[in-house]
């Protein structure tokens, strides 16, 4: 029989399709399709088809914009949101408008045509977390944002573009996006009742009951959580309490290199390199402002959410909120588990 499991974060039901249930090893991903190397232009030595960079990790004696770099940062060529202009926030009726103010970067996180970060080392994956942290920490001077989201889309069903060349995304917002802050709202009343954080106690009963862990090493655990959207949905959390990306030091950066490393080779290995999304979940920027994120250092808790792109929303979902994951998450933890890597 179906399941209904209600996410005990934000209040978000999901419908556990049982009854749609495949095996887990029938979820594959798609074909990839061939590609002309020739046209990338995020290669070194094309430096000159991009924007400037922004941000770079190179060798002190390497020039700006030239070959020589490990990773480069450079403005989207189509951004949903500008840099330059002011706010001017206003009202059209019972409308509320404000001009598209904000940043959109690229990271390009290697200078080899590699399209999967689960095929860099690990020591690349920590410079591409240092450069998030240290892009969130830049933009945050701008005193116009409330947020930066970081993402990834690799393959054409996450919404990336043909280019097979890894890369992730930064964008910084005037508003905090509503994803974010219903869990803020969740976390917060949580805290509120229990005086605990909501992501805390989660942790602590996965690894009691082991059924939804997929990792737990180097001060990290990946779960697949209860009430899962999608199948294969994975969750990274640091087990020490911290509202904030930015926050981490460096061995822990390292540690959770080698985590979403791990996480990402046994989905592209166990799943046949599906396409995927993932999303760090931080806290938004904490201005001085008179009973403002008065808890949110006690009662959030940052993590990166890894979304295989393997079903799709269909209007059910559309019009309820409700998602239907065919799976549960029971199976695809343990499914995971057993992939060598």
């Amino acid at each position: 029989m179906p399941e209904l499991r209600k996410d005990p974060i934000i209040g978000r039901w999901v419908i556990i399709a049982t009854e749609r249930a495949r095996r887990p090893d029938q979820f594959v991903g798609h074909i990839k399709d061939q590609e002309d190397l020739s046209a990338c232009p995020f290669c070194e030595g094309r430096e000159g088809k991009t924007p400037p960079e922004i941000y770079a990790i190179r060798p002190r004696n390497s020039t700006r914009n030239e070959p020589g770099w490990d990773l480069r940062v450079i403005p989207s060529i189509s951004p949903f949101l500008r840099v330059e202009g002011d706010l001017d926030r206003r009202g059209n009726g019972v409308y509320d408008v404000m001009n598209g103010v904000g940043a959109h970067e690229i990271v390009i996180e290697t200078n080899q045509h590699i399209a999967n970060m689960a095929d860099l080392s690990e020591e690349q994956i920590t410079r591409v977390l240092n450069c998030y942290s240290d892009r969130i920490t830049d933009l945050e001077k701008d005193t116009r944002l409330k947020y930066v989201l970081v993402f990834k889309n690799y393959g054409k069903g996450s919404g990336s573009t043909g280019i097979r060349h890894a890369r992730s995304q930064l964008i910084a917002t005037p508003v905090n996006p509503k994803r974010v802050k219903e869990e803020l709202a969740g976390a917060r009343l949580y805290y509120e009742y229990h005086e605990r954080c909501v992501f805390c106690d989660l942790i602590k009963q996965e690894l009691a009951q082991k059924e939804r862990v997929i990792l737990d090493f180097d001060g990290f655990v990946a779960v697949s959580p209860f009430a899962a959207r999608f199948p294969f949905e994975t969750w990274i959390l640091p087990k020490k309490h911290c509202c904030d990306y930015t926050c981490m030091d460096g061995e822990s950066r390292r540690n959770l290199a080698r985590v979403l490393k791990a996480v990402l080779l046994k989905l592209k290995i166990g799943l046949n390199d599906p396409d995927y999304n993932y999303i760090i979940h931080t806290a938004p920027f904490r201005r001085q402002k008179m009973g403002y994120w008065k808890t949110i250092d006690q009662d959030y808790h940052w993590h990166i959410e890894i979304m295989p792109r393997l079903t799709k929303v269909a209007g059910f979902e559309w019009g309820t909120g409700f998602y239907i994951c065919p799976l549960p998450p029971e199976e695809t933890a343990k499914f995971l588990r057993e992939v060598k890597i």
